[in-house]
């Protein structure tokens, strides 16, 4: 049984490790917001918004239409039948995993944005209404 390193107390650290890590922290803390729309109030248009989804569903519908094709090329193509047979079923349900997934996103997304309008207007009346 092996017996870890003790890691130095906080008095037992140089003043420059205290230094390294508190300005990592804060670095860190700032770069890993996940809130930053909530604190820039530009407007973000449409394909800001909606980029990711589209492009989900349109690498999905591609990889299904991939699908359908080897898949026909299986029914048409006597050489290498087997392998048309393996690859084009998997593409179909890959595509379609995608096409769904990104299908499903969108109407999240338009939740969630109709839930940040609504706190953030709850917020500017809460913010008139007691700051007075």
């Amino acid at each position: 049984m092996e017996i870890a390193p003790r890691s130095p107390d906080e008095s037992e650290k140089s003043p420059q490790s205290k230094e390294l890590v508190t300005s990592r922290t804060g670095s860190t803390l700032c770069m890993s917001s996940r809130s930053e729309s909530m604190w820039t109030s530009a407007p973000r248009s449409k394909w800001e918004i909606y980029h990711k989804p589209v492009i989900v569903v349109s690498v999905g519908a591609a990889t299904f239409l991939f699908g359908m094709v080897i898949t026909s090329l299986s029914c048409f193509l006597t050489k290498n039948k087997n392998v048309y047979k393996m690859c084009g079923p998997a593409f179909l349900s890959l595509g379609l995993m995608l096409l769904v997934c990104g299908l499903v996103w969108i109407p999240i997304i338009r939740k969630k944005q109709k839930q940040r309008q609504k706190s953030q207007f709850l917020q500017s009346l809460k913010s008139f209404f007691f700051n007075r």
